[in-house]
């Protein structure tokens, strides 16, 4: 580790940082269709999954700074191969992801073409989401200064603006006395002897996802064995309020049986300016939601990509993916994501409504993004025993008892929501519930099955033209 690394980060930055990765707008639809139990979604979520990620993949982060990523903590623990395996699957979850928050995007853009009802048209969704992704893998493709100025915009204006809007809107409605949509006969806590009333728990963690990105921060605070976890637990504070207000502010004012995936937080910006005759508004919001999204597909399609394209240099892929233009992006990759991405949204054209397409993107999404978590939790208590040497800037407090403890449950919290995620949401149409197991069953598999065909296939030859790629540069 270096030394000389300055301590720039306070813990409120900190904590910001973690917010900027997790919050998102796209999630406050899927809560709020979950009525009064949405408390208690969170809250599992913040507990079981959100702080366990964050304090483990810090630990991880301090003992291995240079090299870290889940490629090499993984791999330290358990090998190239399975180290491979949890890079791909982080790799792969997202293109799977792309359609889903895409979808969201075209349910904003609807409003702004003052035509609500196109969210819910699968031929629209489906030319949305192909444009936008194209569109930002070729601003991709020019390098990370172009993409980066986007996904800032994005985030300031696309999803603090009109998170924060969304809020106070909810707030006046709620005093000002108005009917509720929201029904209050529903139970706080859901019926666990039907596991399709469990299902959103998946689509609600995969909200929760990417601590582990700003976990190599640790490095960067002043006393991180204090500042670090009080980061966190001030991020989860905040995330907790944010996601909690703006997904009730929905169920307010939009019924439950309504609610789209991919337009719900526009259908309730519409109950609400139409209430205050400022409809006017709508498609400038639609444009703001929509641009936001597309500044994080942006800030997404390289990052997991390049960390694919770093095995290249122990040759863990075959050579045609080890290219990168002139300006070190891995364009081969992100053109094979591409065509893959392509395939995958015709997904819409299957199920019966685009809110059940979304979702079940959504929940394979989810799964293949949990196993890699296992995996992470997994690594970490094997290596507080393989190597004990290693000094860890931070440490999961309580020994090996104490982390034991947090990756247990972090482990058994993923386990459980790959489990439900299997059944068929109750409150979705799926017309063939044989389908939707089918599908996740054979997404799952081929993604579990794919890096370990790759591995078998692996040459020396590989590692040896990757090298001669990257010298010729």
């Amino acid at each position: 580790m270096k030394k000389n690394r300055k301590k720039t980060l306070s813990v409120f930055l900190l904590a910001m940082m973690n917010v900027a990765i997790i919050l998102s707008l796209r999630g406050l639809p899927l809560m709020a269709k979950t009525e009064r139990s949405l408390i208690f979604y969170l809250v599992f979520a913040l507990i079981i999954f959100l702080i366990p990620t964050a304090l483990v993949s810090a630990e991880l982060a301090s003992g291995w700074p240079e090299e870290g990523g889940v490629f090499r903590w993984v791999s330290e623990a358990f090998g190239e191969k399975t180290g491979f395996t949890a890079i791909w699957l982080q790799w792969v979850q997202n293109i799977f992801w792309y359609p889903t928050v895409l979808a969201f995007a075209a349910g904003a853009l609807a409003y702004l073409f003052l035509a609500p009802e196109l969210a819910m048209n699968p031929l629209y969704n489906i030319a949305v989401i192909l444009i936008i992704y194209w569109g930002s893998t070729l601003v991709n493709l020019r390098g990370m200064k172009a993409s980066g100025f986007l996904t800032s915009f994005g985030v300031l204006l696309g999803t603090i603006l009109p998170g924060v809007f969304i809020i106070g809107l909810g707030i006046f409605w709620w005093l000002s006395g108005e009917s509720l949509s929201l029904d209050l006969s529903t139970p706080f806590i859901p019926d666990f002897g039907d596991l399709s009333n469990l299902t959103f728990l998946a689509g609600i963690i995969l909200l929760f996802a990417g601590m582990e990105v700003n976990a190599v921060h640790v490095l960067d605070v002043k006393n991180p064995r204090k500042s670090f976890p009080r980061a966190i637990f001030l991020s989860v504070f905040i995330i907790f309020i944010l996601f909690f207000l703006g997904s009730l502010s929905v169920a307010l004012v939009v019924p439950e049986e309504q609610i789209s995936l991919t337009a719900g937080i526009m259908q309730a910006f519409d109950h609400f300016l139409k209430l205050f005759h400022m409809e006017w508004l709508l498609p400038v919001l639609g444009l703001l939601v929509a641009f936001g999204t597309i500044g994080g597909v942006a800030a997404w399609i390289v990052g997991p990509s390049k960390g694919i394209f770093a095995t290249s240099k122990q040759g863990m892929i075959p050579p045609f993916l080890a290219h990168s233009n002139k300006k070190g992006v891995p364009s081969n990759i992100l053109i094979l994501q591409g065509i893959v991405v392509t395939i995958i949204s015709l997904i819409y054209l299957v199920e019966p409504t685009v809110s059940s397409a979304f979702f079940l993107l959504t929940d394979l999404t989810v799964i293949l993004y949990l196993i890699m978590y296992i995996l992470l939790f997994t690594a970490a208590i094997r290596l507080r025993y393989k190597h004990p040497e290693v000094k860890r800037v931070y440490q999961v407090p309580g020994g090996n008892f104490g982390m034991w403890l947090v990756a247990g449950i972090g482990i058994l919290g993923a386990s459980f929501a790959i489990f439900v995620g299997f059944f068929p949401p109750a409150q979705l149409p799926f017309k063939h519930p044989e389908f939707f197991v089918g599908f996740l069953g054979f997404g799952v598999t081929m993604s579990l099955l794919l890096p370990q065909f790759i591995c078998g296939m692996r040459k020396p030859s590989w590692k040896r033209k990757a090298k001669e790629i990257e010298n010729a540069k």
